[in-house]
This record gives structure tokens, C-alpha cells and sequence, in this order.
């Protein structure tokens, strides 16, 4: 597929159909995701893999016992056969611009004026997005309210920070939501060539 059609096509999707994934498209969207800018090249993100039935109700059990996508409407989240779960680790970021070529040697937090451990894991997560659009898939990024019960669930370790979770799987009909009736901006209230 052309990279603007996967552009174009990419949406979030709300409903799955309850079908395994080729293990092919797994490792790609994976691998791909592992392609993603960082600054200093810190490579300071984690990817909490889950794939199949016992795997992905133990997410849903864990992050939203209450079912949350299913009483919104949108059942079939939950029959994402993959969820990734992306993670943000600040301390390699501070620890790597204390190495010599970056100088930094007290790895002090308030000299970033944005914190890239983020922005990095989303630059991971967008890449994951694009390529399971790529693979003919559908995925939903969305937030995780309850890290605390993410981590005991699967021992994810203090320092890192889940920066929110993605369903993948086969698209399946989905009514759109209601967020979409709003329809995009302009681009001229977006792009401000020159000055605002």
C-alpha cells in the first residue's frame, strides 16, 4: 500500500472481529515500532506484548473490569486478539544524557523543556498505528486509567510509564464515533505559514 493511502486510511477502530493474527503482521507492526525517533537515540521505550484470548482478558480484567468500551457502545474492543501497551522510561532518558557525549552529568529532569520519554513512546505507538493499517488490520490507541493494576497484572516495573494501550486485529463493522461528527479542521486554522 502507498504511504498516503495508509495515511488516509488510518483511523481508530472500535470493533474487532475475534480472528488470530499472522504472526508476520505481529512482528511487523512490532518491529516497526521499534523504528521510531528518540532523542539521543535512547531507545527508552518497552512494549508490553499480548496476544490471544488469556492474554488480552487479563489486560481487560486488569485496566477496565468494568467493561467500559462494551457499555459505550463498542463491545468488540475487546475482541482485539493483540494489545500493545507502550512504555515511556524516564530514568534512560536521564541516564543516557549523562553519558560523556551528552554532558549532562547530574541528570537533571528540569532541563528537558519537553519530556521526549513521551513524545518518543508516541512517535512508537503512531508507527505501530500506521503499520497494522498497513497489514490490512485496524487498531484503537486509547488511555489506561488504572496503571497501578496494569502493573501488578503483568509486573511491569515501577520506572516505566504506560503512555496508553493499542488494540489490533481485523476490522469488523463499527458504527463511527461521535467524536468523527466534529470533522477536521481546517487547514488554515492548523498551518501557520510564516507568522500566526
Amino acid at each position: 500500500m502507498e504511504f498516503q493511502e495508509v495515511v488516509r486510511r488510518r483511523r481508530m477502530a472500535r470493533n474487532f472481529a475475534p480472528r488470530p493474527l499472522p504472526a508476520e503482521a505481529v512482528e511487523r507492526i512490532l518491529a516497526n515500532a521499534r523504528r521510531g525517533p528518540s532523542a539521543g537515540f535512547t531507545q527508552g521505550i518497552d512494549l508490553l506484548v499480548l496476544e490471544g484470548e488469556d492474554q488480552t482478558a487479563q489486560f481487560w480484567a486488569a485496566v477496565s473490569p468494568d467493561r467500559g468500551f462494551s457499555s459505550a457502545g463498542w463491545p468488540g474492543v475487546h475482541s482485539a486478539p493483540l494489545i500493545i501497551v507502550p512504555f515511556a522510561h524516564k530514568q534512560a532518558y536521564l541516564d543516557r544524557y549523562a553519558e560523556p557525549d551528552k554532558g549532562w552529568t547530574d541528570r537533571d529532569e528540569t532541563r528537558w523543556p519537553i519530556p521526549y520519554w513521551y513524545v518518543d513512546a508516541a512517535y512508537a505507538s503512531l508507527l505501530a498505528l500506521l503499520t497494522a493499517v498497513d497489514t490490512g488490520l485496524g487498531a484503537l490507541f486509547f488511555g489506561v486509567r488504572d496503571h497501578g493494576a496494569l502493573r501488578r497484572a503483568f509486573g511491569v516495573p515501577d520506572a516505566l510509564d504506560p503512555i496508553g494501550a493499542i488494540a489490533v486485529g481485523y476490522p469488523a463493522t463499527d458504527r463511527p464515533s461521535r467524536s468523527l461528527q466534529r470533522g477536521r479542521r481546517p487547514s488554515e486554522t492548523v498551518i501557520h505559514r510564516g507568522s500566526w
